[in-house]
């Protein structure tokens, strides 16, 4: 049925709307200018293959901003760590990565673990103003305990 995408996404726009969320209708926005412009067939794919990698350099280019800015130097990076908060940050930022690495596995190989994480992201983002990184970190933390489950089952 081809209205099914058409009415699923645009009550996640609605939803998009109440939550006042301009990325998720941005988002919402493109994907049915795609479909409803007849380019979904190979757009989607592509952009499901890449996006996700876009998105994370994307991230990081945002990250390393005040970096290339003059902002933080070299002078930062070594007054950084003279605080147990920024051990705390180096060892979350090691985690979250590693988490994210299973993450790209699982939402490679297992559809119906993405759709949960994929509605589980939206419905954060929504609700609760989160910020959509939630499927390839909610899929590695998914990933971990899937591991853990398995490994006393």
């Amino acid at each position: 049925m081809q209205s099914e995408p058409i009415l699923f996404l645009l009550l996640l726009l609605v939803i998009g709307l109440i939550a006042k969320n301009s990325s998720l209708m941005v988002a919402i926005g493109v994907l049915l200018v795609l479909k409803v412009g007849g380019l979904d067939a190979k757009s989607f794919s592509f952009l499901q293959s890449r996006g996700i990698n876009w998105g994370v350099t994307v991230i990081t280019i945002a990250v390393l901003v005040p970096i290339a800015s003059g902002e933080i130097g070299f002078k930062d990076l070594s007054g950084a760590f003279k605080t147990p908060f920024a051990w705390i940050a180096l060892i979350s930022g090691m985690l979250v990565a590693m988490l994210a690495k299973g993450g790209v596995k699982l939402l490679a190989d297992d559809p119906q673990i993405t759709t949960a994480l994929v509605l589980g992201t939206i419905l954060s983002v929504s609700i609760f103003k989160g910020v959509a990184v939630g499927p390839l970190i909610g899929a590695g933390i998914a990933y971990t305990a899937m591991r853990i489950f398995s490994f006393f089952s």
